[in-house]
């Protein structure tokens, strides 16, 4: 028993918890920070959009570029999405029926 007496009774306490809170009770945010965490974001959105349009060194043909780039995309985009996934397979299945045979799985036991 001499072995125990220098564990101290009590709880676990971990190193570098500052309040003394239980695990259920948490802090909950005011309503103010977050108004003033949102007012923050959506002001360094804006200062950086202005930035950019300050420091905006394309040439006209490259902005044009961008823009026709994004355009097709968005094409590209709704093209895919005008097709169901039923849709898209039952047009694979026709393409692969019209393939030659020489496509087909050749078969790989010597036996029979």
């Amino acid at each position: 028993m001499a072995d125990y007496e220098a564990v101290q009774p009590g709880p676990l306490r971990l190193k570098g918890s500052g309040g003394v809170l239980s695990a259920g009770k948490r802090k909950k945010k005011k309503a103010k920070e977050k108004g003033q965490i949102l007012e923050q974001i959506v002001s360094s959105k804006k200062q950086e959009e202005e930035k950019k349009r300050g420091l905006d060194k394309r040439t006209p043909a490259q902005v044009a570029y961008e823009k026709m780039q994004e355009k097709r995309q968005m094409e590209r985009i709704l093209k895919k999405a005008s097709k169901t996934h039923k849709q898209r397979v039952e047009d694979f299945n026709r393409h692969l029926d019209t393939l030659t045979e020489h496509y087909d799985i050749p078969k790989v036991s010597w036996t029979k």
